[in-house]
């Protein structure tokens, strides 16, 4: 491929709203979750720059390896647990707790069982997952309306304009209308965001049995069921058969090295991934890749100023990054329940999926996103065996 195709606008827009919904969903949780650790603000700068240049050379590293649409994220139901159980752990002892789930994804990659297992999967089943995951999001688009009327109202009717005229650059237009709305009414503020270089701050780990138990496990296991299962999910529903066992190893092995910095855990996008393996990327589903090197390098600006995410958070109006979240994923909404439908033997499970996923339910501290999954399999196999009727 040639230097120029790299420069596709439609690409690089999906790379920064992928960067602009990740960030402004769950850095908050991020910052809360470092709090509780007892972090200072430098090492809260520390930690920002270790998952944002995680992300950043992991997502581009094998976005360029596998010529496909991979990026990578911070893991926000890990930074919920940290937020809620690292209150009085000394810092060292989390670190620990951070090296030891690393340790435990890198083996997950390298004996490639976890691929096996995933591997068993109905695409409906996973299809269908995918949507439910994405459901609030596609209704976030309307309910934004309730407070911010006009600007998501224009940005709703320019994608449906878009889509009939330009449907290529339909979200590169509706990012370019939204920031006019939102700047014609005073929305927009800067004055906050300023880039500043974050000194790394190396914390030497320490190994509590307890701290590894009640921390380290927890963390491996929402990170493993709660993201890589569903950013698995995105990428074969969008028909990418990339090696499963060397993501989820280079993942590990990233959080391993980036952990005494506060890169706590880093995993398979599913939010943002749906962004760049959609058509609105690129057309051409060989070339989606762009997109996701794209938030590389966006995911690499951030990281090395940390302390900038606060002022970026700030910058924009929250109906205006949920709308374009949403209207940015409603092509992908749309593919993903043709798929779950597609197959009448799997049907009547994949919507079960669907529903219990959309639910949003959290059951052993474990998202809907895994429960929608087992139901769903279970619903497979029981609907589709053979009944022994006795007579």
């Amino acid at each position: 491929m040639k230097f120029s195709d790299y420069f596709h606008l439609p690409a690089i827009t999906a790379g920064f709203i992928a960067v602009l919904v990740g960030f402004t969903s769950s850095a908050v949780i991020v910052f809360q979750a470092a709090k509780a650790a007892g972090a200072t603000p430098d090492q809260i700068g520390s930690w920002m720059m270790a998952l944002g240049i995680g992300m950043g050379v992991t997502t581009i590293g094998l976005s360029l390896r596998y010529k496909a649409p991979i990026i990578t994220a911070w893991s926000t139901p890990g930074a919920a647990l940290l937020a809620t159980s690292l209150t009085g752990i000394p810092m060292a002892e989390a670190i620990g707790a951070f090296v030891f789930s690393a340790l435990l994804i890198v083996i997950c990659g390298i004996t490639g069982w976890f691929e096996k297992i995933i591997d068993r999967i109905p695409l409906p089943i996973a299809a269908a997952m995918l949507a439910g995951i994405l459901f609030q999001f596609g209704i976030d688009v309307f309910s934004s309306m309730e407070t911010r009327l006009l600007l998501v109202g224009c940005m709703f009717i320019t994608y449906l304009l878009m889509k009939k005229m330009f449907p290529r650059y339909a979200i590169v237009i509706v990012l370019i209308v939204g920031l006019a709305v939102c700047q014609w009414q005073g929305l927009l503020n800067f004055d906050d965001f300023e880039f500043v270089a974050v000194k790394p701050q190396f914390i030497i780990p320490a190994f509590s049995l307890h701290t590894l138990i009640s921390i380290g496990i927890p963390l491996f296991v929402v990170t493993m069921v709660s993201q890589n299962i569903p950013g698995i999910a995105v990428l074969r529903s969008a028909g990418y058969q990339t090696p499963l066992s060397p993501l989820i190893s280079w993942t590990g092995l990233a959080t391993l090295i980036l952990a005494p910095l506060g890169g706590y855990a880093l995993n398979l996008a599913a939010i943002t991934a749906a962004i760049c393996t959609g058509e609105e990327a690129h057309e051409n589903p060989n070339k989606r890749y762009i997109a996701t090197l794209s938030a590389g390098f966006f995911y690499l600006l951030l990281g090395l100023s940390g302390a900038a995410v606060v002022g970026l958070l700030r910058s924009f109006p929250t109906e205006f990054v949920l709308a374009l979240a949403g209207l940015a994923l409603i092509g992908t909404i749309a593919s993903s329940l043709k798929t779950a439908v597609s197959e009448a033997k799997t049907r009547e499970a994949a919507i079960i999926t669907f529903l219990v996923t959309a639910s949003g339910m959290t059951v052993f501290g474990i998202g809907s996103a895994f429960w929608g999954l087992v139901v769903g399999f279970v619903a497979v196999l029981v609907l589709n065996s053979r009944p022994n009727l006795s007579h």
